[in-house]
């Protein structure tokens, strides 16, 4: 039996939902609304148009092959009716129909339902500073905000840039401000580091000082207080620590879901917003769907609520409630909460969650770093990439990977692997022994997961007993005090120069010279190990054990690590 199906929202999900559904029953309506011009774009592409890597906007609205996915293509290519500028006003529940008004006439309808779908998406956070609505402060929201920060840099208008918030879109609107145009860009993050619990420490560091190397200046534990203009446009930032000149502001603080509209209608929603759904993308009422940024999903790894608006998810739940529109049975189970950011031509991924978000989470958790090479070591093209792990210590369950390393294929499908595995709760030991595709042109024979997995065994076994290179750098910074003594177990050749510039506490016994040298090595202080990227120096570790040492530390990453870490000395 034919049906009408009404879906809100024509970004991501709608759409999706709207022509899986229209596949399955095509001689079902469809009608789709939104109350903006433009539809069915991608959105996460946007950093990807000012910066200039994508041409032209509209590139964002196409089809792969080249049409424009207007009003007109979704008539009569997919056979739904997409009414834009269409404003939903209220959803009767009680009468299944949804008030709508034009936003360019003010004209009110009603349109009748036997389905619905909510797919309204999120908005951006407003931070209600004084100065908020000056021009040259802008969101990254749709394809509209882009072309007018491009257009601005494009006329010359745009020399000084500040991003407010260094998560995914500041981090990329940084890049594209400073790589492609040469605007002197800042970015202001209220907590002290880029990423905030989406990664550690440590590699967050590394993150921030490659874009630091690539011209982005930071600043960390800062709250902006107002911005200020002339004439009616922005000119300055002002911290509680200093005034930032800037003839750009983006503001990138998050996003709130739109969940209003099923609130008012009685649907179950979160108290901070988003719509609850079951299994199935259904709500509270079994005749409206919902999903995407406006909703709230399972965490698969704690069990717990979970807001995470990716267009990625978005279209993998449109393809789901389509199908249950039409009388499936397709489930949505969850997420365990994957990424991807581009920084200039490294990148940072993951996939899970990181030693400190684990650790809010009630888990007993410990974390260890590797880096290794992501091919094999005699392949032309190699590349050193840094993956960190989260592990619960009783369970021995990984609860995330995550990595910086190059922008290319190499990291981000290692944090992929690990994603398909997380939400049947795989232990160390799936990890370490998990198949992987080898060649040399593309892995080392022991891959570099397999690597990490056993590094993680090793230190929860005590066998590898190490800290990473913000260890290392407390340990350095404290060597007086402490009386450490550093050993560097990699070949003279390597070693000599850090030996020259800190005569006195840097000591160098290439590995497989230990046994021999035992007589140069103290037992009465603490020994702290280094080499390359932490391999040689395990061995090294294991070694000195067998000869009764009791305080040996191990740097786990190596002087690779110490140096993408910034310590210099």
């Amino acid at each position: 039996m034919s049906q009408h199906v009404v879906v809100i929202g024509g970004v991501a999900l709608g759409p999706k939902a709207a022509c899986r559904f229209k596949r399955l029953e095509p001689e079902s309506r469809v009608t789709m609304i939104d109350q903006t011009a433009m539809i069915s774009y991608g959105g996460c592409g946007i950093p990807y148009y000012v910066s200039g890597d994508v041409s032209d906007a509209s590139e964002l609205s196409t089809t792969s092959f080249h049409m424009l996915r207007d009003p007109k293509f979704f008539k009569e290519v997919k056979g739904v009716d997409a009414r834009i500028l269409t404003k939903a006003t209220r959803i009767d529940r009680e009468n299944k129909c949804v008030e709508v008004e034009n936003v360019a006439t003010g004209e009110k309808a009603c349109i009748a339902y036997d389905k619905l779908v909510i797919a309204t998406g999120a908005s951006p956070r407003r931070l209600g500073l004084p100065g908020e609505d000056l021009k040259g402060v802008n969101y990254v929201a749709n394809p509209g905000d882009a072309t007018r920060i491009r257009e601005a840099i494009s006329k010359g208008e745009v020399s000084n840039a500040v991003i407010i918030g260094a998560g995914f879109i500041g981090l990329e609107m940084a890049e594209a401000f400073a790589d492609m145009w040469g605007v002197e860009t800042s970015v202001v993050e209220i907590t002290g580091q880029i990423m905030p619990r989406l990664v550690s420490p440590t590699l967050a560091t590394m993150g921030r000082k490659h874009m630091e190397e690539n011209g982005i200046t930071f600043y960390f534990g800062e709250t902006v207080k107002a911005l200020e203009g002339e004439d009616g446009v922005v000119k300055r930032v002002v911290t509680d620590k200093r005034v930032l000149d800037a003839d750009a502001v983006i503001i990138s603080a998050g996003v709130i879901p739109n969940s209003d509209l099923a609130r008012d209608a009685g649907l179950a929603v979160h108290e901070r917003g988003g719509v609850y759904v079951d299994e199935f993308m259904r709500t509270n009422d079994p005749d409206i769907y919902a999903g995407g940024d406006c909703c709230i999903v399972r965490n698969l790894i704690t069990g717990k609520d979970a807001f995470l608006p990716l267009g990625s998810m978005a279209n993998r739940q449109g393809r789901i409630i389509g199908t249950n529109l039409a009388g499936g049975s397709s489930k949505f189970d969850g997420v365990v909460g994957s990424f991807v950011v581009k920084l200039f031509e490294t990148s940072m991924a993951g996939t899970g969650m990181s030693l400190e978000s684990a650790k809010a989470a009630g888990f007993d958790a410990m974390s260890v770093l590797l880096i290794q090479l992501d091919r094999a070591h005699f392949y032309p093209t190699k590349e050193l990439m840094t993956l960190e792990m989260t592990v619960d210590k009783a369970t021995r369950r990984v609860l995330g990977v995550q990595g910086f390393g190059s922008s290319g294929d190499a990291m981000v499908g290692r944090i992929n692997a690990v994603a398909a595995l997380l939400k049947s709760a795989p232990t160390i030991d799936d990890v370490s022994n998990m198949e992987l595709a080898y060649s040399p042109p593309f892995a080392a024979a022991m891959d570099i997961l397999n690597t990490l997995a056993n590094l993680a065994d090793n230190a929860l076994n005590g066998i590898n007993r190490g800290v990473g290179p913000a260890g290392f750098k407390e340990l350095w910074d404290n060597r007086d005090k402490d009386a450490c003594f550093f050993l560097d177990c990699r070949e003279k050749g390597d070693a000599d120069p850090f030996v020259e510039r800190n005569p006195g506490c840097w000591h160098n016994v290439p590995q497989g010279e230990i046994y021999d040298r035992l007589d140069e090595i103290p037992r009465d202080r603490p020994i702290v190990l280094v080499c390359n990227t932490g391999a040689r120096s395990y061995e090294a570790q294991i070694m000195l054990d067998d000869k009764g040492y009791k305080d040996v530390t191990n740097i786990h990453g190596g002087m690779a690590a110490i140096k993408k870490y910034g310590v210099d000395f």
